[in-house]
């Protein structure tokens, strides 16, 4: 399987990301002209060679009317989103990430999300490209609403609405589609640490649309770096595009991409991506076991359903003689690494247990997807799972029984009838 490893051990921006990518492709020139053909009026990107710490990467620089328009507030007090134009929200947000600022050049326009929408519009760019840059946005705009407490249309941006901000969201869109990976997994992701500057106040890193945006992805703060190191921008980006959060899979290795931040800290200020391929049906997860011998059948399947629910993969239940002869049960819970926390306090809560046994296993799956198919009753789903030389499919369970409701049939005529349809 084709896999994309994003490595965010200093934060995460949309430049460093698009910068990154760019190192990925054969010829990183030749796609840096493709970008400016896409029609993004006034907007010219450059890729330019850097440096952190010994390290060679790849810095993506926004031109915007032949000025590269960084605004103060990204390096000192970045003004973020405001309700309307009267009052202004400020976050230091991109400015560890940022280029070199120009007192002499710099403008601020505050759009909405059906300005941004246009100029997404204008562009020359395929339905599905201009849809993932939407719903970049969509993102962005739902974490503002919910911070500020306005609703979405009424959300105008100021940093993530320039128009540097959306060619960095626009590339890292296009560069994905063209590197095109059958999987992107991000690594837990370092926020940075410290302080920001705001209009009213101090507040903590990371700032709280960034907070929000990372709810329910792997984080943690620095210890070593007081700034800010992963954006709006940036976190937006791994939140739609990451299929999942580890360390680095087990891999071969074809290429290795590093963008640059601007700024130089004690730590390479840099963000790597790596292609390769993985086993396309391998993968770790946990196993956390516990023996009960005091609930009863009904309390276990409820603490089942809350087990799926808190997002275990598996959960399953065996027979067993516990201590002085009773009969008992063997709890089995599998889950991915992220969230074995969240489910040991879930167990803890809807059993009786007083210890929990965690294991390691390495997990083999077929790929799996899932295709609509037209037959005589109408559109169906139908799964196909594939791998280790083998191919299967099936006609999706809900779907057919709401047509031998409908029909009156049962679901093994259903199957014989439509079940060779592709």
């Amino acid at each position: 399987m084709k896999t994309l490893y994003v490595e965010c051990k200093m934060g995460a921006a949309g430049d460093m990301l698009g910068a990154a990518l760019l190192s990925l492709c054969e010829e990183p020139e030749e796609v840096v002209n493709e970008l400016n053909s896409l029609g993004i009026q006034n907007i010219e990107y450059k890729l330019e060679d850097s440096e952190k710490c010994g390290i060679v990467g790849k810095h993506l620089r926004v031109i915007v009317n032949g000025v590269e328009e960084i605004p103060e507030e990204k390096l000192d007090n970045d003004k973020h989103v405001h309700e309307d134009h009267s009052h202004e929200h400020e976050h230091s947000h991109e400015h560890e990430h940022s280029h070199n600022h120009d007192d002499d050049h710099h403008h601020h326009d505050h759009r909405s999300l059906y300005e941004i929408e246009d100029i997404i519009e204008s562009m020359n760019l395929s339905k599905d490209i201009k849809s993932d840059i939407r719903e970049v946005y969509e993102l962005l705009a739902e974490a503002e609403s919910s911070v500020h407490g306005v609703p979405v249309d009424k959300i105008h941006f100021h940093e993530v609405g320039d128009l540097d901000a959306i060619a960095d969201i626009t590339a890292v869109c296009y560069l994905i589609h063209k590197l095109s990976p059958d999987k992107i997994v991000v690594s837990p992701i370092n926020v940075g640490g410290g302080v920001v500057k705001a209009a009213h106040g101090i507040l903590p890193v990371p700032a709280p649309a960034t907070a929000l945006l990372l709810k329910g992805i792997p984080s943690y703060e620095s210890e070593m770096i007081k700034s800010e190191l992963c954006t709006p921008t940036g976190a937006a980006l791994i939140k739609y595009f990451a299929d999942d959060f580890s360390t680095q899979p087990t891999m071969a290795v074809e290429k290795i991409g590093y963008g640059t931040g601007n700024k130089d800290f004690p730590q390479a200020n840099v963000l790597r991506v790596i292609l390769g391929e993985t086993n396309e049906d391998s993968e770790y997860v946990l196993e956390l076991v516990c023996n009960i011998d005091d609930m009863t059948a009904e309390e276990l399947g409820f603490a089942t359903e809350m087990l799926f629910e808190a997002g275990a993969l598996e959960v399953y239940t065996i027979a067993a003689d516990m201590k002085k002869n009773r009969p008992g049960t063997v709890l089995c819970c599998v889950c991915k690494q992220d969230v074995r926390d969240h489910l040991v306090e879930q167990i803890f809560k809807y059993t009786t247990t007083l210890g929990i046994r965690e294991n390691l296993c390495n997990r083999y799956v077929l790929t799996r997807e899932v295709k609509k198919i037209e037959t005589p009753y109408g559109e169906i789903r139908k799964k196909y799972a594939y791998g280790y030389n083998v191919t299967r499919s099936k006609l999706e369970y809900e779907d057919l029984a709401g047509i031998a409701r409908r029909t009156g049939k049962s679901i093994i005529e259903l199957k014989n009838e439509i079940g060779e349809i592709d």
